[in-house]
């Protein structure tokens, strides 16, 4: 009785440990699911390659304005920041003490145009002329006067006396006649000195109406550019001189804006090649301080003559259009330049690829979704994304988010990744 009940006991209890274990078979924890991660699928493409460079805007053709005549400025004519055109009054000074010496000096050039004038209708001369043409008829008379009276005094029909006072008066309108040829050339060249000397002061006074009239337009200070003026230094009272050191204001044209940037030695003789193979114009993008590609394109213009020993790079310029004033000198910014245009590149996103100590890797979802690390080497970078020159293939699945899920040796659900 107690073996049987013995043997009842033993079989109870294995009964409640079967019962037991399959329970706990049955509420264990199922697997985790394999974590979800975000992959690209590599292939090749073609691509344009760029090079990025500090860059900064300037104005290349700034011009100061200055006063070219004294005087206090009357009124200003600009607001500060405003856009100007060439040709575009600024600053109006004291105009009365220019229009006063236009004014005297137009009258003085009226009374040498007179003078020229009279002196042109040669009187004296005339005067002259008409004088020794009298004494030439009376000349004449005396000599008629001789021959007449001289047959009379050979044959006594006339006393000599009258004879010899007709010789008298002849010699002395000979003397006279010699005295008005002679007034006659005086007059002459006292006419002509006296014309060419009117004529000149004519000149001379128009020459100095002109300048007056200058001076009177240089009163009214003009824009001599187009561009977008600065802040007036001199203010509305304040005295403009011509020898000041200090400008009035300045201006700087926008459109084109002009950019600087600098290249190494190495990067410099590839530009040069570039150039010598026939590709005159290289594109350009400037990248803002924002992080936006400004619209329009630039190209370079120049570079500067010789390369800086302190920094081994050389200087090279560049213009971008500005149609919207946008750009202002002074800004930083980075310019991007064409390189080459790349034939069936691989790229992948920069947050793709992991750097440790300098070695380059990324994670590829492998047969049967397992993570792979794979080393890899990068070149270019364009945009958002590296050139990768060693370790991925066409076809490769490099996980772009999920990294942190995603470790060597598991197994992953991966799902096409989105840029945004």
């Amino acid at each position: 009785m107690s073996r049987l009940l013995i043997v009842i006991i033993i079989a109870a209890s294995l009964a409640v440990s079967g019962c037991s274990t399959r329970a706990s078979a049955s509420n264990a924890p199922a697997a985790p699911p394999a974590p979800e991660v975000s992959v690209i699928t590599v292939a090749g493409e073609d691509t344009p390659i760029y090079a990025e460079y500090a860059a900064q805007t300037f104005a290349r053709d700034m011009v100061e304005v200055r006063g070219r005549v004294d005087g206090y400025i009357e009124k200003r004519l600009f607001e500060t920041g405003s856009d100007v055109k060439t040709g575009q009054p600024l600053y109006i000074l004291d105009l009365r003490p220019y229009e006063a010496d236009v004014q005297k000096l137009r009258g003085e050039l009226s009374q040498s145009e007179a003078s020229k004038e009279f002196a042109s209708k040669q009187v004296a001369l005339l005067q002259a002329e008409a004088d020794l043409a009298q004494a030439q008829a009376n000349r004449l008379k005396a000599q008629q006067d001789v021959d007449r009276l001289r047959p009379l005094v050979k044959e006594q029909a006339a006393p000599q006396q009258d004879l010899d006072n007709s010789l008298a008066a002849l010699q002395a309108n000979d003397a006279n006649v010699r005295a008005k040829q002679a007034a006659v050339e005086q007059a002459r060249l006292s006419t002509k000195a006296q014309i060419e000397t009117s004529a000149a002061q004519v000149e001379s006074q128009k020459a100095g109406l002109r300048s007056a009239e200058l001076n009177l337009e240089y009163a009214t200070i003009r824009a001599p550019i187009s561009g977008r003026i600065g802040d007036s230094l001199v203010q509305v009272g304040g005295l403009v001189t011509r020898t000041s050191p200090q400008p009035l204001t300045t201006i700087v044209p926008l459109d084109v804006i002009w950019v600087r940037f600098k290249l190494s030695e190495t990067e410099y003789f590839d530009y040069e090649e570039r150039k010598a193979a026939g590709i005159k114009t290289i594109p350009l993008q400037l990248v803002l301080a924002d992080g936006r590609v400004y619209p329009h394109a630039g190209r370079v213009e120049n570079t500067v003559n010789q390369i800086d020993s302190k920094t081994g790079t050389i200087e090279v310029q560049a213009t971008f259009p500005n149609p919207e004033r946008t750009l202002l000198p002074g800004q930083f910014g980075r310019v991007r330049m064409w390189i080459e245009d790349r034939k069936n590149a691989m790229l992948v996103p920069q947050r793709a690829v992991q750097d440790l100590q300098g070695l380059q890797s990324v994670l590829v979802v492998g047969p049967e979704n397992k993570v792979q690390a794979r080393t890899i080497a990068t070149a270019e970078r364009v945009g958002q994304r590296w050139i990768v020159t060693k370790g991925l293939q066409a076809g490769d699945q490099v996980v772009v988010e999920g990294i942190q899920k995603a470790m060597p040796g598991s197994v992953v659900n991966p799902k096409p990744y989105e840029a945004q």
